[in-house]
């Protein structure tokens, strides 16, 4: 009779405290774990937030086990063995999800870029034609659609490499949209064309 009612105690305790110790040792695990593997790991204050950590943690952890231990020891050990486990699985799970979670991150910067990047290539695209559809433009400027000046040509190579990347989703994509907003202003600069000229004329 004692040992069912040792039994039945030993697993209403491991029942109340098993996932607080389970939650509370992955947890002290996962945040030093990301502390060490954070960029900013070797700060000064580094050491003193993974200590504060570690207390933290111990002060749940510790009492989640020593008291259901008191109580029954079969139940501590229990709980023992599923802290153990539980800061090995958050150990080991921890790089995992941080590398997840930052290449979810650099994904969402990259749409983000790609977006901004598709806005300025159809700005560029909307001078660009001005100066190449344009009658008057052509002729006041010829020298923009002169593919034989060393300026014009470099632009004509941007223009053809943005729009490859654009159609791929490359990642170098808002880096070539950079360059071919680089390449039009020294192609307008070349041809003579005020700073002021593709803002008037696209008014």
């Amino acid at each position: 009779m004692a040992m069912a009612e040792s039994l039945f105690h030993g697993a209403w305790v491991v029942l109340l405290c098993g996932p607080v110790l389970v939650a509370s040792v992955a947890g002290t695990v996962f945040l030093v774990r990301r502390r060490v593997l954070a960029p900013r790991a070797g700060s000064p204050e580094a050491p003193d937030q993974v200590f504060w950590d570690l207390f933290l943690g111990a002060c749940v952890a510790i009492p989640a086990v020593l008291i259901p231990a008191l109580l029954s020891p079969w139940a501590g050990l229990i709980l023992a063995g599923a802290g153990a486990a539980a800061g090995i699985a958050a150990y080991r799970a921890t790089p995992r999800f941080l590398a997840r979670r930052a290449a979810r991150r650099e994904e969402r910067e990259q749409h983000f870029a790609h977006q901004a990047a598709r806005a300025q290539h159809d700005e560029l695209l909307l001078r660009w034609r001005h100066y190449e559809l344009d009658p008057a433009c052509s002729i006041d400027f010829p020298d923009l659609t002169d593919v034989r000046r060393p300026e014009t040509s470099a632009l004509i190579k941007a223009l053809r490499t943005a729009e490859q990347q654009r159609e791929a989703a490359h990642r170098g994509y808002p880096d070539a949209v950079g360059s071919l907003a680089a390449s039009l202003a020294a192609a307008e600069r070349a041809a003579g064309i005020p700073s002021a000229q593709p803002s008037e004329q696209g008014a």
